[in-house]
């Protein structure tokens, strides 16, 4: 089966202490498209929560060392939704794309594959789309979908619709592809076209996978891809077997 990593997000519960989570329709969403999570956690002793992005201390080698420990179990990473982007994160991205590992970035985690290899700029919703809908169970608004990209050749179609939980935008993003615009103009997806499948969406299709086909037509993709790191990796295994007989 094929492993997908997700780093945890983090966030404060009522009584203010720290906790690490994976979504429950993100958990469920993988299930159904068979793939076997691999919880991918924070390396760093410090309350990711209060400490502010310009405050977080340099990975050390021995943490670095860690998430490539991760990295050697699982055949993709997703990055999902969430609040907050550390230096974990962006050397967890850096990692994988120089690993040739796909990745696929949601909501949050399309914010963290923007800025690769650069600062981040994001810009706050300011538009009469609603980009903060409150029912998962619905499509919100209209997506444009570039010609000749990566994700239009995933869905096949010039405009979806999709849903929309956010309140901030990439402003831009150098060393990527846009790929998609919504109704007012705000990017909505991203992708690389050299190396391993690199791709990044606005909107939450783990949350709509169950009743859009739009939705799974980008994880089962995502899954696809994996399978077939997971696929090259026990090749690499079974050929030195081989050769020993």
């Amino acid at each position: 089966m094929v492993k997908i990593g997700i780093p945890l997000r983090y966030n404060h519960m009522s009584d203010g202490r720290c906790i690490l989570y994976l979504s429950e329709r993100l958990r469920r969403t993988m299930q159904k498209a068979e793939a076997f999570i691999v919880p991918i956690v924070q390396v760093q002793d410090l309350d990711y929560m209060d400490t502010k992005y310009t405050e977080f201390p340099e990975l050390t080698d021995d943490e670095k060392k860690i998430i490539d420990d991760y990295l050697d179990m699982v055949d993709g990473v997703l990055f999902p939704g969430g609040i907050k982007i550390s230096l974990f994160d962006r050397y967890l991205l850096d990692r994988c794309v120089e690993r040739n590992i796909p990745v696929l970035g949601i909501c949050l985690g399309m914010q963290l594959l923007s800025s690769y290899k650069h600062d981040f700029k994001m810009i706050e919703n300011d538009s009469n789309i609603n980009h903060r809908q409150e029912n998962d169970d619905e499509l919100t608004h209209k997506v444009s979908i570039v010609k000749d990209s990566l994700l239009y050749k995933i869905i096949n179609k010039d405009e979806i619709m999709v849903n929309s939980f956010h309140r901030y935008h990439v402003g831009e993003c150098p060393n990527c592809i846009v790929n998609a615009y919504s109704e007012d103009g705000f990017i909505e997806g991203i992708e690389r076209r050299d190396g391993a499948f690199f791709l990044g969406i606005q909107w939450h299709p783990e949350i709509s996978y169950e009743f859009d086909e739009d939705s799974r037509k980008i994880i089962d993709t995502f899954i696809k891809k994996s399978l077939v790191l997971e696929m090259g990796k026990k090749r690499h295994i079974l050929l030195p077997m081989l050769q020993c007989k």
